[in-house]
């Protein structure tokens, strides 16, 4: 039995929040527009028309969403912009362990550093835990933000009305933990995690991984994958000392409970295809496109 200490999971709003919202509703429908044409490279204006606003309007908001114009956006959608993510992936993890990465430093761009709990605290389902969550604004809509007391324990996504669909689907991964509402708990790590200026790697955010050995060596490796680069679940796979286990990473990634964070959008098919992503392909699109705005503008 889940232990709630509230019952309405419906976060505030207050206008700043809106805005926001209202900013990644328009560009998920840019987005899922795009991803469907991008073969025939539609025109700005009918994705405009599809995301239900003008043309200036799109590009100011792509602009400011994601530094990329709407164009830019969606040559990151394309598969050949997928493949150079792709290049040379295995050697940007061997070049991350070889650097030391691996441990308490610089993992990735967010400055993460990570300790894993117990098998034990894993396999009791979180009994004993108290865990605090809350509902914030972010480049990818409402992020479920929940948090131990040792750093950041989950990060969940959900489209508007679907706010505690995604905090119950992460409640079940930990069922006997505490859950407490708290959003000024919370909403100190939300900013760290969505705001740039404050990814500083003198105050690195603190990432709890809870999960199997296997899952938890995944994650580890999930946090080696730099920004703007991509991996697959093969070469994950070869570097675990499994290579057969494709399958059984794919599935340790679909179980992250730290999404963008633990950066399971940049795991690609081996083709340069798109895969499957727990909170929505649209979102995974929408993550690469974001941080390819960071990183330089596909070409």
């Amino acid at each position: 039995m889940m232990n709630l200490a509230l019952t309405d999971h419906h976060p505030a709003r207050p206008g700043p929040q809106d805005a926001a919202l209202r900013d990644y509703d328009a560009v998920r429908r840019a987005i899922a527009f795009m991803s469907e044409r991008w073969r025939v490279q539609p025109p700005v204006d009918a994705v405009a028309e599809a995301a239900a606003v003008t043309t200036d309007e799109l590009h100011h908001l792509f602009r400011r969403w994601a530094g990329l114009t709407p164009k830019a956006f969606m040559q990151a959608l394309t598969l050949d912009h997928a493949k150079t993510l792709l290049r040379s992936s295995a050697s940007v993890l061997d070049a991350a362990l070889d650097s030391g990465l691996s441990g308490p430093g610089r993992l990735h761009d967010l400055f993460v550093t990570h300790e894993a709990m117990s098998p034990g605290e894993w396999k009791s389902g979180g009994e004993g835990m108290t865990l605090a969550y809350g509902f914030h604004p972010s480049p990818f809509g409402t992020a479920v933000v929940i948090a131990s007391g040792r750093g950041l324990a989950g990060l969940a996504f959900a489209d508007p009305g679907e706010e505690a669909a995604a905090l119950a689907d992460m409640q079940r991964r930990w069922p006997r933990a505490h859950y407490i509402q708290d959003a000024a708990a919370t909403g100190a790590l939300a900013r760290r995690i969505f705001d740039p200026t404050l990814w500083r790697p003198d105050q690195p955010l603190r990432v709890i991984l809870i999960g199997t050995d296997f899952e938890v060596r995944v994650w580890e490796t999930l946090l080696r994958i730099p920004m703007g680069r991509a991996t697959t679940y093969s070469d994950i796979a070869l570097r675990l000392e499994r290579p057969k286990a494709s399958r059984a990473v794919g599935a340790a990634v679909g179980k992250n409970p730290i999404s963008f964070v633990v950066p399971c959008h940049r795991v690609l098919g081996k083709s340069g295809a798109l895969t499957g992503y727990h909170w929505g392909l649209t979102r995974k699109q929408a993550m690469l496109g974001w941080e390819a705005g960071r990183v330089g503008e596909p070409g």
